[in-house]
């Protein structure tokens, strides 16, 4: 039996830092303070700096003159970029997906996905459904540059969701999941990315008006 890997103290601060930002748990600006950390995590400020280098280096961490470590926040232009290149990689996943992968295997995955996502009790149920239904693509696409493309820019994406998770309509996409659904029973790589692309010009939008609103 393989040995189970301990996640070291910089991955768990890591871990916990990213999951508060992309959930809003941290708001976008807010100032990384070390020393708060270290209060109210009981470690040194080493593994701190290290777990925060690598949110910048995912650019949910952005470093200011005068400042230091600060929360990205986001404008039109940043939403515009993150889903232009994030549909383009979901797009280039769904086509290799198709191409290399068990079709029925990624049938019952996103049967199972969107099963979860009809049976959200919160937003954020809702959110790990639909990340996980698209996840479903790069798991199958057989290209590990492509995967690890995604997972470069994985954190802002996972923003975005959860911010419209926060805006009225968030849980009414099923048409376009089940769209995504019947591509791939289909063997309809086009369907599959029309989809993809309704999703994401749906949702902007409304992202776009609650950053307006949350200034």
């Amino acid at each position: 039996m393989a040995r189970i890997k301990k996640a070291s103290l910089v991955d768990q601060i890591y871990t916990k830092l990213r999951e508060d930002i992309i959930t809003l748990k941290i708001p976008m600006g807010t100032r990384i303070n070390v020393n708060e950390l270290q209060a109210e995590l009981g470690v040194s400020c080493t593994p701190i700096r290290e777990a925060v280098n690598r949110l910048q280096q995912e650019e949910l961490v952005n470093y200011e003159n005068n400042v230091g470590a600060r929360v990205l926040t986001l404008e039109e232009h940043d939403v515009r970029e993150i889903h232009e290149l994030a549909l383009t990689l979901q797009q280039a996943a769904v086509r290799l997906a198709l191409k290399n992968g068990d079709a029925g295997e990624m049938l019952d995955e996103i049967t199972e996905q969107i099963d979860r996502y009809e049976a959200a009790r919160s937003p954020r149920e809702g959110v790990k459904a639909v990340h996980n239904l698209i996840g479903v693509f790069y798991h199958h696409c057989g290209n590990r540059r492509l995967d690890r493309s995604m997972i470069a820019i994985q954190g802002q994406v996972l923003l975005l969701r959860y911010i419209y998770a926060e805006c009225p309509g968030w849980s009414g996409h099923m048409d376009e999941l089940l769209d995504i659904r019947d591509g791939v029973r289909n063997k309809s790589p086009e369907d599959i990315c029309a989809a993809l692309q309704t999703y994401t010009e749906r949702s902007a939008p409304a992202i776009l008006e609650w950053l307006k609103n949350h200034e």
